[in-house]
């Protein structure tokens, strides 16, 4: 089933409508959908190059929309949904301390997930079920969302079609080592 809509995506890259069709994939990527918007964007981008930060753009701006949608969802159904699960479970008395710690380092928890292959959508429903709040929820997805669109587009504007394995195959985790690094790094000169 994922192979399949996986598929579907990648083919509306092909047709007319494929800046909407990014548009639609990064918002509902933000929240809920499984399949990254990075699928339409490669093709988009090598068959236009000329195009490739228009294309960031898109899905910048879809993204950072749809993740205050996953906001929503967090804070706006967290009582009827997120709790009950929290209680079956016998997390709830821990939610409270999570959600404390969460105002703390929330904003580098989007700001790792926005450029990581880390699961946007549920930072995005995490950020709203803690009340992170919604300025730095907002900018924080901006800076990482931007980071992410616009390196792909710029690597695949600058070096075109050879660059696409790394791009779909390693760039994730050269993201990740790099803030894994760049955690380490503000860990050491706070702690050492």
């Amino acid at each position: 089933m994922i192979r399949r809509l996986y598929e579907t995506t990648l083919s509306l890259a092909e047709t007319r409508y494929a800046l909407w069709a990014l548009f639609i994939v990064a918002f509902v990527e933000s929240s809920v959908f499984p399949i990254p918007p990075d699928v339409l964007m490669i093709p988009m981008i090598i068959a236009r190059p000329s195009r490739a930060f228009v294309i960031a753009g898109v899905a910048l701006v879809g993204s950072v929309l749809g993740g205050m949608l996953g906001y929503y969802i967090g804070s706006g159904l967290f009582e009827t949904v997120g709790k009950p699960v929290l209680e079956f479970y016998g997390k709830d008395k821990y939610f409270g301390e999570f959600a404390v710690r969460y105002q703390e380092y929330g904003a580098w928890a989007v700001l790792i997930a926005g450029v990581t292959p880390f699961p946007y959508k549920v930072i995005t429903i995490l950020s709203g079920a803690t009340s992170l709040n919604l300025g730095v929820f907002i900018v924080a997805s901006i800076v990482a969302r931007g980071l992410r669109f616009f390196i792909v587009a710029a690597l695949l504007w600058k070096f075109g079609a050879p660059i696409r394995d790394f791009i779909e195959r390693r760039l994730g985790l050269m993201f990740a080592i790099f803030c894994v690094v760049l955690v380490g790094g503000f860990y050491a000169v706070k702690f050492l």
